[in-house]
């Protein structure tokens, strides 16, 4: 187990809905303190007055880009001058857009820039004084898709496997520093994010979204989230909420081309389902 999380000072990206606010939600559980931070100016308002009425003056809320390296500084510069230093960054904001070869040069710009270097920039701001103070947490929210593929999605699938290769680097580079470095790589959450995809007018996108859900149990946020902090106060590198994750990473390394004619089959039979 890891140093008690009660009274550390977190960080939340994307924490207007789904997993974000889940993810806010369980730190303050836990006796954090926590600033919830959000592109939507209305949405992280309304999460922070929520949580504030359930859990008291443990919580802030910032609207930013979390892949804007101005907007991380004016979090963990909320978070300093509300609680103290910042402890726990959780790199949660997410996009799932671009789909098929036809996915365009701006949908590719946008998943690298939200889903791997939003990261990048907040480790490049905390890793420095972590190491001076002795010990920080870095979550990264990644998914299975980056750890086996996302069908329907190159931006998807090539991004997230990116966010873990960066979670491993920050792992193997600062983890024996008191860095703890957590990556949480889950199959389908109930979010709008699944819910929009699935009712989409294109049909490579419902077609990317039926592969997550028909690859197995669609969990809530809220268990994701529990199990999720569950790892990082155990100062586990991966959480697997979908158990069955680590079976398919296993039979992908041993044999990949019999893994890779299996997700073809995968691919046939949902895209069969979706028309």
């Amino acid at each position: 187990m890891g140093p008690e999380l009660s009274g550390s000072v977190a960080i939340v990206t994307g924490a207007a809905h789904g997993l974000g606010f889940a993810l806010g939600r369980e730190l303050l559980g836990r006796g954090c303190r926590v600033v919830l931070a959000d592109r939507d100016e209305g949405g992280v308002q309304v999460a922070g007055e929520t949580l504030r009425l359930e859990h008291g003056d443990r919580v802030r809320w910032i609207a930013g880009d979390a892949s804007d390296a101005h907007d991380i500084e004016r979090s963990v510069a909320l978070a300093e001058e509300a609680f103290g230093p910042v402890d726990l960054y959780v790199a949660n904001a997410g996009v799932f857009q671009g789909f098929g070869l036809d996915a365009s040069d701006e949908q590719w710009t946008t998943s690298w820039e939200v889903n791997v270097q939003a990261h990048v920039r907040a480790a490049r701001l905390l890793v420095p004084s972590w190491l001076q103070r002795g010990g920080g947490r870095f979550v990264s929210i990644a998914s299975a898709a980056g750890l086996l593929t996302q069908l329907g999605s190159p931006t998807y699938s090539v991004t997230k496997h990116a966010t873990v290769g960066f979670a491993e680097w920050l792992a193997v580079t600062y983890g024996d520093l008191g860095v703890s470095v957590t990556c949480v790589c889950p199959m389908g959450i109930a979010t709008a994010m699944i819910g929009d995809a699935s009712e989409s007018a294109d049909r490579e996108m419902r077609s990317a979204a039926a592969t997550i859900t028909r690859a197995g149990e669609v969990m809530t946020p809220e268990e994701v989230a529990r199990q999720a902090i569950d790892g990082v106060d155990r100062n586990q590198f991966l959480v697997l909420p979908h158990p069955e994750v680590a079976d398919f990473r296993a039979r992908k390394a041993a044999d990949i081309d019999r893994w890779i004619s299996g997700m073809q089959r995968h691919r046939r039979a949902t895209d069969a389902a979706v028309d």
